[in-house]
């Protein structure tokens, strides 16, 4: 057995790597930069954490995902695996704490958002630090032609002149042919190297059905299928509305969005783990970090703005290599809802610049400071203080994000934390000085652990459990000691925050381009399109047309998929239906022609042509003006 699969096995009780895996890892190891690609569920963070476990010092690991940076210092924490990790939204004292752990500690991974990397405090702290890997998360998010382009990713490139001999590996789910090249230039890679496995998920089903009563063939499906699911859409409220239509259809089912409760989130999504809940009805904050491996089917009420949201979320379903089917429901109204999206997300420049400066006054910010700083952030509060759409607000928030003036974070949930500022001695004394507080420290100890060293999370309500008394007790417990400097006390938070990434400027100097400006907008709506023809596209196989749009150009039909089945009905090759296509396309495209002057003109069999201008009538590709010559209608080109 090699050390990386003893590794493997020895913190994930794996018998084996999944395929691409150790390829990086050794690649890796063999001192070349390298970009791994590898699909939704593939085990990606396996790849970094295995090779740094493998070597002496600590992992720097980049992430803008805060809710799943957590979520992996927590596993490996509970793996007997030494992490922490850096974002916005921790005060002064807490990064102190974590870059001294980080610099002295013997930590192995060491999580930070990507915004953290320019900061003063940071690069002085780096000088002293081990780091034996570099992982770039969500790598794609370093290219403009990414469909999540942040521009703090760019200056981890600057990390190569702090550490010149470190490797950096750099992961992704979804990538374009361009954003793949992007990537490994913006990163600087000395010579390229990608490893890639192929996007192609064998036993996942893609399906697109044109349905006006969504909510009556979700039922009807459900209710004649089998195992757990997912149901995307794009709404909160509908989220509520769609389960309680299946509760009412006596079918298990729940909901999730970012505005409920952590408590409540938790709760369910630990219910729906472990098959107490059959359905969840969830926007897309649910899916991160979440390994469920038996899900059979998941449904998209509404078409998401990106394939690569489509894909990464149609791509939950089955992971356990066992039949799955992903359907998206689709009709008019949702060509019309995404194409009025690119409006909304792309307001008018002016008011993107009102938005800024009135975001400056709302927090009574300075001209020329606030850099680095960050801020609790109320959008609902700020827009209607403001007079501004909800709507507009939170797009032009993120067209400053993406141009860099700051940063955005995601309804970040924290709970309480508590970090001992004295060492056991002091404490001691303390303790002997102040009698009243004895009881509650020891229980706070013997709750607890880690304390002296770093932040650690508590429970207030677990506390008074224990102590027999109440909350609010408790919590003027802590809060005493917090004023008498013997520990640093955090209540719990569930907020986003606003970080200034750079100082706040007068209006009269900020620059958004026209060009930058119509670039993204001109990105954004060629990604919607992308959606419209593949829900629309009729003639091409699902599969193929995922595969194809992540550049794998010589795919396979699936078989399986609803423009599989119809092509199977008929009995023509794949190859042979899309030459005889293409030959009526083209014929068509000159001059319109009526039947038999196109049934001529056409090669071929017979019966397979016959059936191929059927299904393309079948289809409304084609249709037959009031003359009787037919018409190529330029749909789903």
């Amino acid at each position: 057995m090699n050390k990386y699969t003893g590794i493997l096995q020895q913190y994930w009780g794996y018998p084996s790597f999944r395929p691409l895996q150790e390829e990086i890892i050794r690649s890796v190891a063999e001192g070349n930069d390298t970009l791994g690609l590898m699909p939704t569920g593939g085990g990606k963070s396996i790849t970094f954490q295995v090779y740094s476990l493998s070597v002496e010092g600590i992992c720097l690991v980049i992430t803008p995902l805060i809710a799943l940076m957590k979520d992996q210092v927590e596993n490996l924490k509970k793996r007997g695996i030494k992490a922490l990790a850096i974002y916005s939204g921790m005060t002064r004292e807490e990064i102190k704490v974590a870059l001294d752990n980080a610099t002295w500690g013997d930590y192995k991974f060491l999580y930070l958002s990507p915004e953290r990397i320019a900061t003063e405090r940071f690069r002085d702290r780096l000088q002293n630090m081990k780091i034996n890997l570099i992982a770039v998360d969500e790598a794609h998010c370093i290219s403009q032609w990414g469909y999540d382009f942040r521009p703090s990713y760019l200056k981890i490139a600057e990390l190569r002149s702090f550490f010149p001999d470190v490797r950096i590996m750099a992961l992704t789910a979804t990538a374009t042919a361009k954003v793949v090249e992007d990537i490994q230039e913006k990163l600087l890679f000395p010579k390229k190297n990608v490893l890639k496995k192929s996007f192609r998920r064998e036993n996942l089903i893609y399906k697109v059905r044109e349905e006006e009563d969504k909510m009556g063939y979700m039922i009807r499906t459900i209710q004649k299928s089998k195992g757990s699911g997912i149901i995307y859409t794009r709404s909160r409220t509908k989220t509520r509305e769609i389960a309680e239509q299946l509760q009412k259809n006596n079918i298990s089912a729940n909901y999730y969005h970012a505005g409920l409760s952590a408590e409540t989130r938790h709760l369910r999504q630990d219910e729906w783990l472990s098959g107490k809940c059959r359905i969840m009805v969830a926007t897309n904050a649910f899916g991160m970090g979440i390994d469920k491996s038996d899900v059979r089917f998941v449904i998209h009420v509404d078409a998401p703005d990106s394939v690569e949201a489509y894909f990464q979320e149609a791509g939950r379903g089955g992971r356990d290599e066992k039949k799955a089917i992903a359907v998206l429901l689709y009709n008019k109204a949702d060509t019309v809802r995404l194409k009025k999206g690119v409006n909304e997300k792309f307001p008018p420049m002016e008011l993107i610049k009102r938005i800024y400066d009135a975001l400056g006054n709302y927090f009574q910010i300075a001209i020329g400071f606030g850099k680095g700083m960050s801020y609790d952030f109320n959008l609902a509060d700020f827009a209607k203080s403001y007079h501004f759409s909800l709507v507009y607000t939170f797009s032009a928030l993120k067209i400053l994000e993406q141009d860099g003036f700051i940063e955005l974070t995601d309804e970040l949930e924290r709970p309480s934390m508590v970090h001992f500022r004295v060492g056991r001695d002091e404490l001691y004394k303390f303790q002997v000085a102040n009698s009243a507080f004895d009881a509650f420290i020891k229980l706070l100890l013997r709750s607890y652990t880690g304390m002296f060293t770093e932040y650690r999370p508590i429970d207030e309500e677990l506390l008074a459990k224990r102590a027999n008394i109440s909350r609010d007790l408790v919590y003027k417990f802590l809060s005493s000691l917090d004023s008498h400097k013997i520990i640093h006390y955090i209540p719990q938070k569930n907020t986003p925050f606003i970080v200034y990434t750079r100082e706040r400027i007068e209006l009269s100097k900020m620059i958004i381009t026209k060009e930058s400006y119509q670039f993204k907008k001109d990105q954004y709506e060629e990604r919607v399109q992308s959606v419209i023809d593949y829900a629309t596209s009729s003639s091409v196989c699902r599969s193929q047309q995922l595969l194809a749009y992540f550049d794998e150009k010589n795919s396979t039909r699936c078989g399986s998929c609803d423009v599989c089945e119809s092509l199977n009905y008929m009995g023509i090759s794949n190859l042979e239906f899309e030459r005889i296509q293409t030959d009526i396309k083209n014929l068509l495209s000159k001059e319109p022609l009526l039947k038999h002057e196109l049934f001529f003109r056409l090669k071929g069999n017979e019966e397979n042509i016959q059936q191929v201008i059927r299904w393309l009538f079948d289809n409304k590709k084609l249709i037959e003006r009031i003359d009787g010559k037919l018409e190529w209608t330029h749909n789903n080109e």
